[in-house]
């Protein structure tokens, strides 16, 4: 196929639009943009160039309708005031419009928020042909604008979903941490202060109230309230959002401005503040009986999402457990052990060769000691799954998992960040800070990549290990910490220490148990098993079905050397999943498992012999040749330096197919 930029509409074919030398590959860098980047922003941006000058526009964007008003998510070229009146037009007819040099066309969707993508025409004749009228002139970019509409939709909503299960992980990970950290708390007082700046913190919201319910008089009594006296509030349980709440059951958002009505303004008066947007879920016990209310006000960005509510209802339901069971924490570390459990369930070691068999075996007996575990293995291989196993199978599972990537750490920082600092101990430090080592309190702190730590770290650390002591910068309170250790490195340490660049003292300290992880080439049948788990798992993230692997793509996956080890698989199938389209998956669609110079990797099993590899090595020769000749036999001939008779003689000779 060939490149965006060699793309030309040159001589068209009978019946062959204007608009279609330019949608195949803007619909390929759309998706493939979409798998690859973090936000809708990034994907306008990459393909913009190429967008621009095939409408033959200026600017590009993708608006949203927001409170009566058109808000811009993403956009490229020069800026242009939106033309309000066709945008809206567009969005109630949910077909494409032109007028007065713009061109817009819906993205719809029925889970989605309405968007459109507009773009702004100039003066200058487009690739896409003549303007020699008003109709030329918009008639072709708006095709182009509503054939790559639905595309943009798929890309965007691909960015959405995975950003979407990003922040769900990462927010059930705090929730552990915050839960951890209430379960520690007796006191109802001191809890309900950590509940609101927990959830503040967690929603990035201004400020978080506790309603608890004291049905006798009928009132709702809220802490912390900033601003009043004691810090109390007390109103009447059927006022405002929270008394609808408490009567509902149910959740409630409110945005002030689209529904004015819906805020108690005398609270506002009382305690001198106003209510922008506000999120409230109820607070109930283990019979099911409401007895509060966990209010958050005023998102500091935007308002508060349907995300938001289901975070705030998840966060609620621990803070209903510490409350009511204050005197009684049993409640809470069942609930911390299925938070865990959910975490525990997303961490699987698949495979069943040998070396991975013989590593499970060394999890279990290992997971139940407080033994230091070091991890070696190349890149890719899987260190932090091996860690998270050993955390989630031991008796510290509903305790803090706290991963540290020690390359990713400056060495001027990395005191700070593994051991904390006081307040004023540097220039920057402003605050105390706790280090991962106090956050991973009773848990496990995995330090990944500990050969990159400096040597005058690798002494604190030491020094940390054998006291079970550590001391924040700036400060002279010893602190204890009991947080077990784990360890995991992709160099050879040994070597390093014969080489002074890692302490010999902490590599013994380490050293107690050694995991060794095989290179993915060396797991056998792990490699169709791995890759039908990542397959069928991204599948069912696409919404697709799963397609079945041919013997010959099995083959090719056996003897590929796997280079990038398990990730390099997770990626590929990751990439066979979005873009793959047939109910199959050949051995030609595995062709762009490239090495990191751009080269097709040919691979050979380790056990043949000298002819058997050279034969192996002819056939695959060939094949990429006659692929990357897209089926031109003579091309591809001229290309190997052959004659094209001779080039179908030695496929015949190789046993190929010739067809």
């Amino acid at each position: 196929m060939p490149s965006l930029s060699q793309t030309s509409p040159g001589k068209l074919n009978a019946g062959q639009s204007p608009i279609d030398p330019f949608v195949l590959p803007l619909t390929a860098e759309l998706l493939r943009c979409g798998l690859d980047a973090s936000d809708v922003s990034t994907v306008l941006q990459a393909v913009s160039p190429r967008l621009l000058a095939a409408l033959g526009a200026d600017y590009v964007a993708l608006v949203t309708p927001a409170a009566g008003r058109w808000a811009v998510s993403a956009d490229a070229g020069l800026p242009t005031p939106l033309p309000a009146d066709l945008l809206a037009d567009v969005l109630d007819r949910e077909v494409g419009r032109a007028d007065a040099g713009w061109v817009a066309a819906p993205l719809v969707s029925r889970s989605e928020p309405s968007q459109l993508l507009a773009a702004h025409l100039t003066a200058t004749a487009s690739p896409l042909g003549k303007r020699d009228d008003h109709a030329a002139k918009h008639d072709a970019p708006l095709a182009l604008l509503e054939r790559l509409a639905p595309v943009c939709q798929q890309a965007f909503a691909t960015i959405r979903r995975r950003a979407a299960q990003d922040r769900r992980l990462r927010r059930l990970e705090a929730i552990l941490k915050i839960a951890s950290e209430w379960n520690q708390t007796h006191e109802v007082e001191p809890l309900l202060v950590q509940m609101a700046e927990a959830a503040t913190r967690l929603l990035d919201a201004d400020r978080a109230s506790i309603f608890l319910w004291d049905r006798p008089n009928h009132t709702l009594v809220g802490r912390p309230a900033l601003g009043l006296p004691d810090g109390e509030l007390r109103i009447p349980d059927d006022r405002g959002v929270v008394g609808q709440v408490i009567r509902t059951g149910q959740p409630r958002r409110a945005d002030a401005a689209s529904e004015p009505d819906v805020v108690d303004r005398k609270v506002d008066a009382e305690v001198r503040y106003e209510t922008r947007t506000l999120l409230c879920v109820p607070l109930a016990g283990r019979s099911g009986e409401l007895f509060g209310a966990f209010e958050l006000i005023n998102k500091r960005t935007g308002a508060f999402s349907q995300e938001d509510e289901t975070a705030l209802t998840e966060l609620a339901a621990h803070a209903a457990v510490a409350l009511e069971n204050a005197r009684d924490r049993q409640q809470l570390l069942t609930t911390n052990r299925r938070i865990a459990q959910e975490a525990a369930d997303k961490v699987r070691l698949i495979g069943e060769s040998a070396p991975i068999q013989a590593l499970r075996s060394i999890i279990q007996r290992v997971a139940q000691t407080d033994l230091a575990v070091l991890v070696l293995g190349e890149n890719g291989t899987g260190k932090e799954v091996v860690a998270q196993s050993i955390h989630y199978l031991s008796r510290r599972r509903d305790q803090p998992f706290v991963a540290v990537n020690c390359a990713a750490i400056p060495e001027t920082l990395a005191e700070s960040e593994l051991f904390g600092h006081e307040k004023g101990a540097f220039t920057d430090a402003r605050e105390m800070r706790q280090g991962k080592f106090e956050l991973a309190a009773g848990g496990t702190l995995f330090l990944d990549e500990i050969a990159e730590l400096s040597l005058a770290c690798q002494a604190k650390l030491l020094r940390v290990l054998e006291e079970k002591l550590l001391v924040r910068v700036g400060g002279s309170t010893p602190i204890h910490t009991d947080a077990r250790l784990l360890a995991a490195s992709n160099q050879n340490l040994a070597d390093m220490v014969r080489a002074k660049r890692f302490r010999e003292d902490l590599y013994f300290r380490l050293n107690v148990v050694t995991v060794d992880l095989p290179p993915l080439a060396q797991r056998g049948d792990d490699i169709l098993l791995l890759a039908e788990h990542f397959l069928d798992d991204f599948c069912r993230r696409a919404r697709r079905k799963t397609p079945h692997l041919t013997a010959a793509a099995r083959r090719r996956l056996m003897e590929h050397p796997w280079p990038g080890n398990v990730r390099e698989l997770r990626n590929l199938m990751e990439r066979l999943a979005y873009l793959s389209s047939g109910d199959r998956i050949e051995a030609d669609d595995l062709a762009f498992i490239l090495s990191p110079r751009g080269q097709p990797l040919l691979a050979t099993a380790s056990n043949q012999s000298l002819g058997d590899a050279t034969t192996q090595f002819q056939i695959e020769y060939i094949r990429q040749h006659v692929a990357g000749s897209g089926g031109n036999m003579s091309l591809a001939a001229a290309r190997l330096g052959m004659h094209r008779s001779n080039l179908y003689r030695k496929m015949r000779q190789l046993g190929m197919d010739t067809a």
